[in-house]
């Protein structure tokens, strides 16, 4: 485990309060490995880095693109914050060295290793919003995520089946699509989520996935096969 301060200099950040770091750094296996940890493990900083790094990512768009509809706004958005992005963002950082996790969660499953990767750096985004405040949250979203709308808007990878489904039901229904968590089982490594897309209180489709964004796709997917009928 590499120590935290060449993460801190990479972040660009110099923490006030050292723990904060950690605690974003820590995943819930670790916990069950070495009992005597210090800290939580790093839910509820992920819970509040996506909230900040959502608010963060649609301020700056809204200013950004003022012609733009809430529609396309949405889908840009999503291709900034979605799992794929925030690991990627993740492994040019090099957060891999930094996490605690237990040794079976550094096995060979590249999609469950992207998830931990994503939840890490939204948590580290929740840690540098309580350490650091607002301002320089803004400044790391924008130095290390917003740097990759080009590339999103060149290559046109805002197009999935979320946003296709978006545009869609907004043009024909006036609508936004909702996605509620239907259920969820297997343990916290593991889990399996089954999402409903919602249009008002009607059900367009269902979706399994290993993370709440894989399982949201899923379901558009199913919405989108009734609406092309």
């Amino acid at each position: 485990m590499e120590e935290t301060s060449k993460l801190e200099e990479k972040l660009g950040i110099n923490f006030k309060n050292e723990d904060l770091l950690k605690e974003a750094l820590t995943h819930r296996s670790f916990l069950n490995e070495k009992h005597d940890w210090p800290l939580p493990h790093n839910e509820r900083l992920e819970f509040l880095g996506d909230a900040v790094l959502e608010l963060t990512v649609t301020e700056y768009l809204y200013e950004k693109f003022p012609k733009e509809d809430e529609g396309k706004l949405t889908v840009l958005r999503a291709a900034l914050v979605n799992y794929q992005m925030l690991a990627k963002v993740a492994e040019d950082l090099e957060l891999q060295k930094y996490i605690w996790m237990s040794k079976g969660e550094r096995g060979d499953n590249p999609k469950a290793k992207e998830v931990i990767l994503a939840n890490a750096i939204e948590a580290v985004i929740g840690a540098i919003y309580l350490d650091q405040g607002y301002v320089a949250t803004e400044q790391f979203v924008k130095k290390f995520i917003l740097i990759h709308l080009n590339e999103v808007l060149e290559t046109k990878s805002y197009r999935d089946a979320k946003s296709e489904l978006q545009e869609l039901v907004q043009e024909r229904m006036k609508l936004t699509p909702i996605y509620r968590v239907i259920s969820e089982a297997g343990p916290a490594h593991d889990k399996n989520f089954r999402i409903g897309v919602f249009l008002g209180e009607n059900l367009a489709g269902e979706g399994e996935g290993s993370s709440k964004q894989e399982a949201e796709i899923e379901a558009a997917k199913a919405a989108l096969k009734d609406f092309n009928k």
